[in-house]
């Protein structure tokens, strides 16, 4: 499978049959998703190694960088006022923070997949 279809589908780089997260979070009560140790069915462990996922933060980081720099050319495009995209802003990025948490995470496990590892 390719690494785009994987990362959205959010499973096991190794099988593709297993959810590599086992909730979903939700922004407006505070919660982060939940992610597996371990592939249920292939046993692949998605804890790597001891700060494994540091890197993911940075591509967490480019996520909500584009998506708050979308929202400012939206604002300009439509003439919103600077208070009104501040806003706007700060909405987007509580309500997408447990989205690129996830697709953060899943990018990078799917990123460092080495299939001749396994073998």
């Amino acid at each position: 499978m390719s690494y785009v279809s994987n990362v959205v589908k959010g499973t096991c780089p190794n099988c593709n049959k297993t959810k590599v997260f086992a909730s979903n979070g939700n922004p407006l009560l505070f919660k982060m998703p939940k992610m597996k140790m371990k592939c249920d069915n292939c046993g692949y462990s998605f804890h790597r190694e001891t700060g494994f996922y540091f890197g993911a933060m940075y591509m967490s980081y480019a996520l909500t960088v584009a998506e708050m720099v979308a929202v400012f050319v939206l604002g300009l495009l439509f003439g919103w006022s600077f208070m009104t995209m501040f806003i706007l802003v700060v909405i987007t990025i509580l309500l997408l923070s447990t989205f690129n948490y996830k697709i953060s995470r899943l990018m990078w496990l799917n990123l460092f997949y080495d299939k001749d590892e396994q073998e």
